[in-house]
C-alpha cells in the first residue's frame, strides 16, 4: 500500500519536479573542480550554497548520466530511501517495545497510517525539489534512531557526524547522542567531532573566507513565523540562525532529560520551521519525520494524529490559505502546540528500573553486540515480536 502511495505521488511531482536539483549539480561540479572557483573554495566563493560536502559527493553518483535520466535516478532514488526510512523506524519500534507487551499487529498498522502521512511530504522533498542534502541528513539521523535503539553508541555518533556534513541544521538533531548511557557519551561524541571536522575544516583551513558562508541570508517571506515574532527585516535578522539552532538543541536536550528521547527530532524540525525566514514546503518532511519517529516510539496510540495533524496544518495550508500572515500563524501554532504536547503530556510509558526505582529516561533496551563495540550490556531477551518485524520486511 504505502509503496503505490509513494508511486502515486511520485507521478504527481514529477510533472514539476527537480527544482532544485541544479544546485547538487553546481555544488557536485564545483567540489571536483569541474569548473572554476570551486574545489576547497567551494563555500567561499558561493555561499548561496548551504549544502554539506557528503551531499555533493553522493550528487556525484549521478553524474554519469545524462543530466535528465541523472536527476530522475536520484529522485527515484531518494523515494525509494523514504520507504527504506518507515522500516526502519518500524523495527526500531518494535525493537523499542520488545518485551513490553505491546501489540504488534496494532504497532504495524500505526506505522502504516503515520507513513500515510509522511509520503507526501517526502515526495515533495525528493521529488519536487529534489534536495538531496535533507535527504541525506534526515536519512543518516533516522539510521542513527534505530542505532540508538538497538544500542549502537559509536553508530550513533558517525550517522549523526553524516547528517551533519550532508546539511549544517542537523546539527539539531545532536541531543540523541544524551539518551545513550553517560559511559558511551564521550566515545560517541568524538566520533561526531572527528566526522564533521574532516568534511568541515579543509575548507576552513584553506580559505577563511568559508567563515561568510555561515553568515549568508536569505528573504524573509510574508509567511514566515518569525513576522509574529516582530522581525519584519526584508532578510533574515542577525539573531535568526544562532537561535535556531540554540532552540532545537535545547529542546531536545530537555526531551532527552524528561525521557522523551523519541520527540528530539521533531522539537529540532519545530524550532527550524517556526524560526526560518523561509517557508518552502519541502521543510516540512524533516517535521513529518519527527512525528513519525513520535508516532511509532513515542506514544502507543493507534491512531499517529499527530502525524496528520503536521501534514493537515502545514501541507494543506500551503495549498489552501491566501493569506501569507494566516499561514504564518499556522505554522507557529503547530511547533509551539506539538512542542507542548510531546515535552509536557503525562506519559504514563515510564519503566522502572531495578529493584523498582524510577527511571526517567526510559532507558533504551539494547539488543545485541560486546561491550567493547560501543554497545552496553544486553537486557535478557523476552520472545520476539510479531511476524512482521520479526522476519525483518
Amino acid at each position: 500500500m504505502l509503496t503505490l502511495w509513494t508511486i502515486c505521488w511520485f507521478c504527481i511531482a514529477g510533472r514539476h519536479g527537480g527544482v532544485s536539483w541544479h544546485y547538487l549539480k553546481q555544488g557536485e561540479q564545483l567540489l571536483f573542480g569541474q569548473v572554476g572557483g570551486g574545489g576547497l573554495a567551494l563555500y567561499a566563493n558561493h555561499p548561496e550554497l548551504q549544502i554539506g560536502p557528503v551531499s555533493f559527493l553522493t550528487a556525484g553518483l549521478f553524474a554519469p548520466f545524462p543530466a535528465a535520466v541523472g536527476e530522475r535516478l536520484a529522485e527515484a532514488t531518494m523515494s525509494g530511501l523514504g520507504m527504506y526510512m518507515l522500516v526502519l523506524i518500524g523495527r526500531a519500534a518494535a525493537d523499542y517495545y520488545l518485551g513490553t507487551g505491546v501489540n504488534h499487529k496494532r504497532l504495524q498498522q500505526r506505522v502504516l497510517i503515520a507513513g500515510l502521512a509522511f509520503i507526501p511530504m517526502w515526495v515533495e522533498v525528493s521529488v519536487r525539489f529534489a534536495h538531496l542534502d535533507d535527504v541525506m541528513a534526515l536519512f543518516f539521523t533516522t539510521l542513527a534512531v534505530r542505532a540508538l535503539v538497538r544500542g549502537r553508541a559509536v553508530a550513533v555518533g558517525v550517522f549523526l557526524a553524516l547528517a551533519v556534513d550532508s546539511k549544517p541544521w542537523a546539527v539539531a538533531f545532536l541531543p540523541l547522542l544524551l539518551a545513550l548511557p553517560r559511559p558511551t557519551w564521550l566515545r560517541s561524541g568524538a566520533w561526531v567531532v572527528g566526522l564533521v571536522a574532516v568534511a568541515w575544516l579543509p575548507f576552513y583551513l584553506t580559505h577563511i573566507n568559508t567563515v561568510a558562508a555561515a553568515h549568508f541570508t536569505i528573504p524573509n517571506q510574508p509567511a514566515s513565523s518569525l513576522r509574529w515574532f516582530g522581525a519584519n527585516d526584508p532578510v533574515t535578522p542577525w539573531w535568526d540562525r544562532p537561535a535556531q539552532m540554540a532552540l532545537g538543541l535545547g529542546l531536545g536536550a530537555l526531551a532527552v532529560h524528561r525521557g522523551r528521547w523519541p520527540a528530539v527530532v521533531l522539537l529540532a524540525a519545530d524550532a527550524r520551521i517556526v524560526l526560518d525566514p523561509s517557508v518552502y514546503t519541502y521543510y516540512n518532511a524533516s517535521v513529518l519525520l519527527g512525528t513519525l519517529i513520535w508516532d511509532a516510539i513515542g506514544q502507543r496510540r493507534l491512531v499517529p494524529w499527530v502525524s496528520w495533524i503536521a501534514l493537515i496544518s502545514l501541507y494543506g495550508s500551503a495549498l489552501i490559505v491566501p493569506s501569507d500572515s494566516t499561514r504564518g500563524l499556522i505554522r507557529l501554532a503547530f511547533a509551539v502546540g506539538s512542542a507542548a504536547y510531546v515535552l509536557l503530556w503525562p506519559d504514563r510509558r515510564t519503566r522502572r528500573g531495578r529493584g523498582g526505582r524510577r527511571n526517567v529516561t526510559a532507558a533504551i533496551p539494547a539488543q545485541r553486540g560486546p561491550a567493547d563495540d560501543g554497545t552496553w550490556p544486553p537486557p535478557q531477551q523476552p520472545p520476539g515480536p510479531g511476524p512482521l518485524y520479526a522476519t525483518g520486511i
